[in-house]
């Protein structure tokens, strides 16, 4: 579920809530009874755990064709 930040414009409170998407968004103050406004926030961040995240996912993959092709080539630059 998502956080959302509150502000009351009256009393000055600072809150966070639990929602979801769909619900309304809060339009008073549980304190002072003031209204609040809705906080833009910066969001998750995403955080990688593990050993070689980029080497497991994204490591390069030998073609064995094209390599063969390649010691082809070279084979015929050379005589």
């Amino acid at each position: 579920m998502p956080t959302y930040a509150y502000k009351c414009k009256q009393c000055g409170r600072e809150f966070k809530q639990y929602q979801h998407i769909t619900d309304e968004a809060f339009t008073e103050c549980s304190v002072c009874g003031g209204a609040v406004v809705r906080l833009l926030s910066g969001g998750g961040a995403v955080i990688y755990k593990g050993a070689g995240f980029y080497v497991n996912d994204y490591k390069k993959s030998v073609n064995p064709e094209k390599t063969s092709k390649i010691a082809e080539n070279n084979k015929a630059d050379t005589i």
